[in-house]
């Protein structure tokens, strides 16, 4: 199996800069999506110092496995926290991150904070990834309705993030996709606006990456896009096709 890959990011409507940050390394079959968060231009700086991390720990790895992403995230929350400890104005720095590294038949997948990743398959669109955030782990475990979740004061708060706390809580997955199979990660820019129907429309028609993740950010700014978005999309091709990779 090869990854054939695109991504983008767009400020958004509201937001004066661009927090998000992303990597497509095809060398390594490695994709990387982060939404940093912190005052100034710290949110910046949190993102693009992990994904540069997630990469380094790739490129030294020399044997990949089930346990290469989560050490990987490990690495990026050791960087960003030492940085923002030796800098007061970094202080309180923190990103979510998502990733996914391709090993085989298997494409793995780690995820920290509310950063997603989706497959669109035969069976249509699902969720991989689950987020970590108050309302998913606390708010539905006290029985509160979505409507209710969708306005909390809470819906935001995240429970885990790069850079903000030691240990690291990071969720690992695996998939084996089809040729054909297409895989979404992006940040909350996207699905925070975006619902999943429109996403899997936009799936489902024929045509590059490229345009299709095009399509995805359009619609979160005819949304609104009152935050950052950011997509990579991935879709699995036989042997015998070489991959095509765009930023």
């Amino acid at each position: 199996m090869t990854i054939e890959a695109a991504g983008m990011s767009d400020a958004g409507c509201v937001r004066p800069n661009n927090e998000d940050s992303f990597a497509i390394v095809p060398e390594h079959s490695l994709y990387v999506v982060a939404d940093g968060m912190g005052g100034a231009q710290a949110g910046e700086h949190a993102s693009r110092m992990a994904v540069d991390a997630v990469i380094d720990y790739v490129e030294r790895c020399d044997n990949l496995n089930g346990e290469t992403l989560p050490h990987a995230f490990e690495e990026a929350n050791r960087r960003v926290m030492a940085a923002a400890a030796a800098d007061a104005n970094l202080e309180g720095m923190g990103t979510t991150l998502v990733a996914a590294l391709s090993n085989g038949a298997d494409l793995m997948i780690a995820s920290v904070g509310d950063s997603r990743a989706y497959v669109y398959d035969v069976f249509g669109l699902s969720a991989i990834t689950e987020d970590q955030t108050w309302v998913q782990e606390v708010g539905r475990r006290l029985g509160i309705d979505d409507d209710s979740l969708k306005t909390h004061p809470m819906r935001h708060v995240l429970t885990m993030a790069i850079g903000v706390s030691s240990p690291l809580r990071v969720h690992a997955y695996a998939i084996s996709p089809d040729p054909g199979t297409q895989v979404l990660l992006c940040s909350d820019g996207l699905h925070g606006v975006v619902d999943a129907d429109t996403i899997a429309d936009t799936l489902s028609t024929p045509g590059a990456l490229e345009d299709k993740c095009r399509t995805l950010i359009q619609a979160a700014r005819e949304a609104g896009a009152p935050d950052n978005v950011t997509v990579i999309l991935l879709r699995a091709v036989g042997n015998s096709n070489p991959p095509d990779s765009k930023t």
